[in-house]
């Protein structure tokens, strides 16, 4: 199996990558590819780099491409949430695998790991096909008509945008630590067929978060407010699932005012929390139906669609790690063991139990694995927002224990938080982070959660704990890019 190093992190010949983009319409905006063109294809074996862009169905392929590339095992079809959440102490590792992630379990990373590696060339992919497309558009003025051509720019920047902060958030020290001041990872803003330009030295952490705010405006500015389908609306980027990210990337930047502020573009000002304008997200009844039954709720802002012919198997794939194969168990001293995660709960469903030990079975199904995997969900926005507006400047506690009570009585109605417990905001931020723990367990939250709150992650079983002062807090960055690029 080739594996994709920083070297080689573009795709090697233009014409391969028109190629491979043109087959992702039968899984990302198939309902807007043509069907008859798609069977019967004109040769594109040898398309020359003009020719790239020289039909709307061609430009389209190149588009799809840009969510083929997020949803690689390695990346978020996968084994990305995956590393981010064994780093913390929900999980126990059982087989000491170093391919299904027991170095980032351990907290024994170097630069030579293959846990070093996989989500940073998956991520230098999928910035390279965006850049790709943004440069491509501006080549070709007349391809597709003006606004589409916006539209797709705008596509490819929140795809740049989601893949820079998975990595800022692995490879670079938290934004909070220094304001951003810490060396950072190269930012490529220009796409690359060869390998000529790959010397580039490392941006400051604060000139990634620059630039992905950046990209997030220009991408909110230019998306549509809806695509029409519950399919696309849950696969292809909208205004919404702009906004959505910027919240998280606001809350990361401890820049609580700013989160804030694009979270009420998508939350009501009251409960039932919704959307008011463009995809009408809200929670829906039972957090059950959002992994179970349909995966295209209007709760599943952004996901990894997964079909018979295109899915992640393996190594990589979160349902052979949590439940197939039983890789992780739940920590009982982690969230588990929380007394206020009662068993009435809905979400204690999604657990099994094999003799002594608890899985999680967010993912259930078993091979081929097609349960979509989650990007953002509206109730990491409600607990965003719920956050945000408990540590901003001018704090509104009661709106923050709205919001909180709302994600937890979705699935245990009778819960009621103890009034010590949202008094203060100390105390109320506590319990924020504790039902994110809960919530969103196995979607790779908990890592990023630790270190923008500047936390040690905590010791679980024969797995140290580590201090935000020791090199391990973050990732080493891979020896393929050490030993290709010249100005690191």
């Amino acid at each position: 199996m080739k594996t994709i190093t920083a070297r080689n992190f573009r795709p090697a010949k233009p014409h391969k990558l028109a190629c491979l983009l043109l087959l992702a319409c039968t899984l990302w905006g198939t309902s807007a590819c043509n069907e008859d063109k798609l069977l019967n294809p004109a040769p594109d074996t040898s398309l020359p780099d003009a020719n790239l862009f020289d039909t709307p169905a061609r430009v389209l392929g190149q588009v799809n491409g840009l969510y083929s590339a997020l949803k690689v095992g390695n990346f978020y079809g996968g084994r990305y949430l995956m590393l981010s959440d064994i780093r913390g102490e929900e999980f126990i590792n059982r087989l000491q695998n170093v391919f299904t992630g027991y170095d980032a379990w351990n907290h024994t990373i170097n630069s030579g790991s293959n846990d070093a590696l996989t989500t940073w060339s998956a991520a230098y992919v999928a910035i390279n096909s965006s850049n790709l497309v943004i440069d491509g558009l501006a080549a070709h003025s007349g391809a597709v008509e003006a606004a589409l051509a916006a539209q797709y720019v705008g596509e490819a920047k929140f795809v740049r945008a989601l893949s820079y902060f998975s990595l800022i958030t692995f490879y670079g020290q938290p934004y909070v630590k220094d304001g951003g001041a810490s060396p950072g990872i190269p930012l490529r803003l220009q796409g690359q067929t060869t390998s000529a330009n790959n010397d580039m030295a490392r941006s400051t952490v604060g000139e990634v978060y620059a630039q992905i705010i950046k990209d997030l405006n220009e991408a909110e500015a230019a998306l549509p407010v809806t695509y029409g389908t519950p399919l696309l609306n849950t696969t292809r980027a909208h205004r919404n699932a702009a906004i959505a990210l910027k919240t998280r990337v606001y809350l990361t930047m401890g820049q609580y005012d700013n989160a804030v502020t694009e979270a009420r573009k998508i939350v009501s000002a009251a409960t039932p929390f919704k959307a008011s304008s463009g995809v009408q997200h809200q929670l829906q009844a039972s957090i059950s139906t959002v992994f179970n039954s349909d995966y295209t709720t209007t709760e599943s802002i952004f996901s990894m669609p997964m079909t018979e012919l295109d899915n992640i198997s393996g190594q990589s794939s979160l349902g052979y790690e949590y439940t197939v194969n039983q890789e992780y168990n739940l920590n009982p001293t982690g969230i588990l063991g929380n007394a206020t995660w009662r068993a009435t709960d809905e979400r204690k469903t999604m657990l099994r139990t094999a003799g002594t030990l608890l899985y999680l079975t967010k993912y259930k199904k078993a091979n081929p694995y097609l349960d979509y995997v989650p990007v953002i969900r509206y109730s990491e926005v409600l607990l965003n927002y719920a956050e945000a507006l408990a540590k901003s400047s001018t704090p509104n506690l009661p709106l923050a224990t709205s919001l909180l009570t709302a994600v937890r009585q979705r699935s245990d109605a009778s819960y009621v938080f103890p009034a010590a417990t949202t008094a203060t905001a100390t105390a109320l931020v506590n319990a924020i982070l504790v039902e994110r723990r809960i919530e969103l367990l196995g979607e790779g939250f908990r890592s990023n959660d630790l270190l923008r709150n500047m936390l040690p992650i905590p010791a679980k079983g024969t797995a140290p704990s580590v201090a935000p002062t020791q090199p391990e807090y973050i990732f080493p960055i891979p020896n393929a890019e050490i030993s290709t690029n010249k100005l690191l």
